[in-house]
């Protein structure tokens, strides 16, 4: 088989528990970050950039996540503040997808540039995949949290897409079953006449 083709059927999430050290070194990671820049983008807007956080700037992402959760939870227990803690800790590298998107351009409505950023994610997946690592995609509350977005610098009118956690997964990775193609494709023939 194609060896890119190879990459692409076999690309799948990896908890993010289970990477770890080696993180794609600068190098890696600029080969990774060059394949999210490919991604289709309609009036060429570029909604999307990244911030990468590794190292010690993830136990200040640690702090982050953790006051952001006691102002939307004034009463979160302790045990869940420790958990939102080490969400950051769990693997060497994080990529942060910021999107701007621009209301009401003529070409590319919002979705299309939500979706270009969507896609700059898979792409950076697939790069990462194909050098090696693993990868997974997460968001939940503090992709959506205003505390988050200004400690990162992230203005208001901008969205955080989700957080890209990278690193090297473990040598023996269970299989997970693909849905059946025939379940999610139909052709659509036009009516005679």
């Amino acid at each position: 088989m194609n060896a890119l083709l190879d990459t692409l059927h076999t690309r799948h999430s990896v908890s993010a528990n289970q990477l770890s050290e080696p993180a794609p070194n600068a190098e890696q990671l600029n080969d990774i970050l060059k394949c999210a820049i490919t991604a289709p983008d309609h009036g060429k807007l570029r909604p999307w950039r990244f911030i990468v956080i590794r190292d010690d700037a993830r136990h200040a992402l640690a702090n982050v996540f953790v006051e952001a959760a006691k102002v939307r939870d004034p009463d979160m227990s302790e045990q869940k503040l420790e958990r939102l803690a080490e969400k950051p800790l769990r693997s060497p590298l994080i990529v942060v997808i910021v999107t701007t998107l621009t209301p009401e351009h003529p070409k590319a409505p919002e979705i299309e540039q939500t979706l270009s950023a969507g896609a700059a994610v898979q792409l950076m997946q697939l790069g990462a995949t194909a050098l090696g690592f693993g990868s997974v995609w997460l968001s939940g509350a503090n992709a959506y949290d205003e505390n988050v977005k200004q400690a990162l610098g992230i203005e208001t009118k901008d969205q955080i897409a989700g957080f890209l956690y990278m690193g090297t997964p473990p040598e023996t990775i269970p299989s997970r079953r693909r849905p059946e193609l025939s379940d999610h494709v139909s052709e659509w023939v036009a009516p005679l006449g």
